[in-house]
C-alpha cells in the first residue's frame, strides 16, 4: 500500500469533512486530498483547515487519484458518475450514499467494478463512527485494505459478505444516532415534567447514555444481562421497563429499524434506474 494515498472526494459535506479530518496529516498529507463541491464556502473551509486542493467541478486531478470517494446524496449519484466516467481508470471507487447499489454504479461507470459500498454514521464527526462495508468483485485485497484504512480514520469497520445486508447496516447504525437522540429527547422531556430544569434533564440524559454505552462496549457480557442487573423486581427500573413492554416500545423500535431498511431498498430502486 502506498504511504501517501491520493484521494479525491466528490462532495464536501459533513461526512466527507469528517473523513478528511481523520485522514489529513495522518493517513496522507492534506495536499494529496482533492475535494470537488459546488459549495465554495465549504471548499474554502476544508482548504483552510486541512490543506486540501479544492475544485468546483470534476477535473483531471481525479485521474491521478488512487481512491475516489463518492460523498453525494443518492439522488445526485447518477449525474455525478456521468461526469466522473471520462476520468476513470482503475481507481478504487468508494460510495457512502445510502441505497445506491454497486451494480448500478458499475453500469453507469461502463462496467467498472472496483467499488466498495460504505455506510458510516455521524459519530464519525468525532472519530467514534462505525461503518458497514462490502467490496465488489473487482476489488483487490490491497484495495480492500485501503478502503478499510480510510474508514477506520473515523471509527471502526464491519465488513459484510453480501451487499443486500448494507440496507440493514443503514437502518441499524447509519440511521441509529437519530434513534439515540430521540430517546435522549424523551428522557429530557420526562425530566422536565418531573420538575427538573431542561439543563438538568439534558445533562442527566446525555451522561446516562454515554456511561451506559461505554459500559456495554467495555463489557464482555450480553447487554440483556447488564439490563437485568439494573432491574430489581418491583423496583423503579422494573416499573419503567414494564411500562415500556406494555406499550410495545421494543417492538416499535424493531419495526422502525425494519422500516428504515425497506426505505434503503426503495432508494436503490428509485435512484438506481437508468
Amino acid at each position: 500500500m502506498k504511504k501517501q494515498l491520493n484521494i479525491s472526494f466528490i462532495g464536501g459535506g459533513n461526512m466527507a469533512a469528517a473523513l478528511i479530518g481523520g485522514l489529513a496529516g495522518k493517513v496522507t498529507d492534506g495536499g494529496n486530498i482533492h475535494v470537488i463541491d459546488l459549495n465554495l464556502e465549504a471548499l474554502q473551509n476544508l482548504a483552510q483547515r486541512f490543506g486540501v486542493t479544492p475544485a468546483s467541478e470534476i477535473d483531471a486531478m481525479v485521474s491521478v487519484s488512487d481512491v475516489i470517494v463518492l460523498a453525494v446524496k443518492p439522488q445526485q449519484m447518477k449525474g455525478v458518475i456521468g461526469q466522473l466516467r471520462p476520468y476513470l481508470k482503475d481507481q478504487l471507487v468508494m460510495s457512502i450514499a445510502a441505497g445506491i447499489r454497486a451494480a448500478d454504479m458499475s453500469r453507469w461507470l461502463g462496467g467498472h467494478d472496483v467499488i466498495v459500498r460504505c455506510m458510516p454514521n455521524t459519530p464519525a464527526l468525532i472519530g467514534k463512527g462505525i461503518t458497514g462495508m462490502v467490496a465488489g468483485a473487482g476489488v483487490s485485497a490491497e484495495q480492500r485494505a485501503t478502503a478499510d484504512l480510510i474508514m477506520r480514520a473515523v471509527g471502526s469497520t464491519v465488513w459484510l459478505d453480501d451487499e443486500a445486508k448494507i440496507d440493514a447496516v443503514t437502518a441499524v447504525s447509519g440511521s441509529g444516532p437519530a434513534y439515540v437522540f430521540y430517546f435522549i429527547e424523551a428522557m429530557q422531556q420526562a425530566a422536565q415534567e418531573l420538575g427538573l430544569t431542561a439543563e438538568q434533564g439534558i445533562e442527566l440524559a446525555k451522561a446516562t447514555f454515554v456511561g451506559a454505552a461505554q459500559l456495554a462496549a467495555q463489557s464482555d457480557e450480553p447487554v440483556s444481562l447488564l439490563r437485568e442487573r439494573v432491574t430489581s423486581k418491583g423496583g423503579t427500573t422494573y416499573a419503567a421497563l414494564t411500562s415500556m413492554e406494555n406499550a410495545g416500545v421494543k417492538q416499535s423500535i424493531v419495526d422502525a429499524i425494519k422500516a428504515a431498511a425497506v426505505r434503503g431498498q426503495e432508494l436503490g430502486d428509485e435512484f438506481g434506474r437508468d
